[in-house]
């Protein structure tokens, strides 16, 4: 039963719209079709060269004297320490400018992180990926916390260099990310770390086609270290690569020309790829995180330890939301309720999931709003598009944007950048799509929490849905819509042979 906030805010119209269309969609079309495009496109595009022998940094003598950085003073040092703190101090869920940030450590949850045989890829859809996962027992995994990833475990002698963590989306790698920066920043953990520098591939991608040296590109990201200068045995550091899936530079791994001097100007993509396969900064630390899809792009013989990041056990669902929510009694029947549905319960191992979760149910089961609460994964997203989108009722925008045309621009956006096999996406992405880029922030507002628009340290703008399978369900509408309302099957704008290639499975 729709209650009368609802119908106010929205309009009977534009909740019949919403249901029907989005509790019907799926008979036209699955999330997996649609989602399969992301382990096929431009994943397996990048592929498509041989890959290269690359160097093993696997050997006793590639381990061996660090080459780092030497600061001229130490209030430097303290201060890029600091910038760090205050840059992941907090946790955003949902949008990165609500202005209603958490302490990442009041509200931190410990993620199951395990050691991985390889970074194999992995054609399954992501959400069957967690249904596998969950079926495994505990005994079978070699557990591996998250501050540890760097240390040998007991048997192991041999140095970690390069580490590449895995996980399906929204799963916690960069939630995992923050927290081992943070506790760094803040001296808890990894001491013999001197300097973190987090290079993620979304900030990376805005600035691709520059030509830098390693300095050039340190000084772009973090200003500091124009007072450093390279040495050879001052500092240990760590380059954290987050999102390899998100990476739009090409990375092939084939023998190129070996660059070692940090401040030679050269293509990024060469910068990087010395500098994870070893040749330049050898004694550099290496931690790249990506969804299983693009596991691999690295080669094997780089990488010394593969972990993977299979989110929240049962007993860590209920200390998430009992540190989520505020009222206990409400964070009670929650849970309770999510075990009654097998579908969801097993959703709530992705972290975000469980925030979406919070989001619907923290309303729909409070005692302030009762109302038809969700019971499968399409009426979950259902419902948090609707909640969404009441932000904009609640707003005074200037500009006449209606839920209508929100909905299917970002619909096409969401259709469009999954074909591309894109879950991070730019200025020119939504031109393409007839969002007036001025007008992102609008957009964003209408559907605060479903596509976020974000500032790196580069200061660029980066855009994206809040999770993939929420992409996945506002462009399983678009398609329906397309087809209902304009007779217009939106795959035919994909070649045949395309198509064919990446489903013949």
């Amino acid at each position: 039963m729709v209650t009368k906030t609802f119908l106010s805010c929205l309009g009977g119209w534009f909740i019949s719209f919403v249901h029907y269309h989005l509790l019907n969609y799926n008979k036209y079309l699955g999330l997996t079709c649609l989602s399969r495009y992301i382990c096929y496109s431009s994943v397996h595009q990048k592929r498509s060269e041989p890959e290269p022998s690359c160097v093993s940094m696997r050997s006793d003598a590639s381990m061996g004297h660090p080459v780092h950085f030497n600061s001229r003073d130490t209030q430097t040092d303290l201060r890029f320490r600091s910038n760090l703190m205050k840059k992941f101090e907090c946790l955003y869920e949902g949008t990165a400018q609500q202005g209603n940030p958490t302490l990442l450590n009041e509200i931190y949850t410990e993620l199951y992180i395990t050691e991985s045989e390889s970074g194999e890829i992995s054609n399954e859809h992501e959400v069957r990926q967690i249904e596998t996962q969950s079926r495994r027992a505990a005994t079978e995994d070699t557990q591996i916390k998250c501050n540890d990833i760097f240390r040998p475990l007991p048997g192991q002698d041999k140095p970690i260099r390069t580490v590449l963590t895995k996980g399906v989306a929204g799963i916690g790698k960069t939630v995992s990310v923050q927290k081992f920066i943070l506790d760094w920043a803040e001296e808890k953990e990894n001491q013999d770390i001197q300097l973190i520098f987090p290079l993620p591939f979304r900030e990376i991608n805005l600035i691709k086609d520059k030509t830098l040296s390693l300095s050039d590109l340190l000084h772009v990201f973090f200003p500091e270290t124009k007072e450093m200068e390279i040495s050879k045995d001052k500092y240990k550091v760590l380059f954290i690569f987050d999102g390899l899936d998100e990476c739009r530079l090409p990375l092939h791994f084939k023998k190129k020309e070996t660059l070692r001097d940090a401040n030679k100007k050269k293509s990024l993509e060469m910068l990087l790829t010395n500098l994870i396969v070893g040749n330049l900064l050898p004694s550099a630390l290496i931690w790249i995180t990506s969804r299983p899809a693009a596991a691999d792009l690295v080669p094997s013989e780089c990488v010394h330890r593969v972990t993977e990041v299979r989110g929240f056990n049962d007993p860590q669902k209920e200390e998430y939301f009992r540190k989520r929510i505020s009222d206990q009694s409400l964070a009670n029947t929650i849970i309770t309720y999510l075990k009654l549905s097998r579908s969801l319960y097993i959703m709530c191992h992705i972290p975000v999931f469980c925030w979406i979760s919070a989001t619907v149910l923290g309303t729909r089961l409070s005692k302030v709003e009762r109302g038809e609460i969700p019971k499968t994964l399409t009426q979950m997203y259902t419902h948090f598009l609707i909640l969404q989108t009441t932000i904009k009722h609640e707003k005074d925008y200037e500009k006449n944007v209606t839920d209508e045309d929100m909905i299917l621009k970002l619909g096409k956006l969401a259709f469009q950048q999954l074909v591309k096999g894109n879950v991070i996406f730019y200025e020119e992405d939504l031109r393409e799509c007839g969002i007036d880029v001025t007008e992102a922030s609008v957009y964003s507002g209408l559907c605060t929490q479903i596509f976020r628009e974000e500032f790196g340290w580069y200061q660029g703008k980066v855009f994206c849905f809040v999770h993939l399978s929420v992409q996945e369900h506002l462009a399983a509408l678009y398609v329906h819509l397309s087809c209902t309302y304009n007779n217009r099957n939106v795959f035919d704008t994909i070649p045949k042979q395309s198509l064919r290639s990446k489903f013949k499975d």
